[in-house]
């Protein structure tokens, strides 16, 4: 009985889990393009309303320096920053070159869009997706 119990209630979290990819469509798609090569993107740069995501996962992993080569330490802070980033985008946390601020600004904030499930879901997401994935 304790494992109908216990399998029941793992079900129904994961259920009920947010999934990044979704929450990436429904909240990022519109302005992000999941993944675009630099050549292209520098071509179409008129045209884009933000950063390639595969863009914005690498420079994250770029400037987010830890001591040692812990990845789950590396892949925690990403994780915080995002989290934080969706409600509080502020030119003075932002990561992004020089020349993406210029042409596209700070990214709106999602407060009250997008809720910390779904924050974390895509934070993950964000990172794992690009997992060995240049720009």
């Amino acid at each position: 009985m304790k494992k109908v119990v216990t399998t029941s209630l793992l079900l129904g979290a994961t259920l009920f889990a947010s999934d990044g990819y979704e929450v990436y469509r429904k909240n990022c798609m519109s302005c992000h393009v999941e993944i675009m090569e630099k050549d292209k993107a520098l071509k179409n740069l008129k045209d884009m309303k933000a950063p390639p995501m595969v863009e914005v996962s690498n420079r994250l992993k770029e400037n987010i320096i830890i001591k040692d080569d812990e990845e789950d330490l590396h892949r925690h802070l990403f994780i915080l920053f995002v989290k934080d980033y969706i409600s509080n985008p502020k030119i003075d946390n932002s990561m992004c070159h020089v020349g993406a601020l210029e042409r596209f600004g700070v990214m709106p904030s999602l407060e009250g869009k997008i809720n910390s499930e779904e924050k974390q879901a895509v934070a993950e997401w964000l990172y794992d997706r690009y997992a060995n994935v240049k720009f």
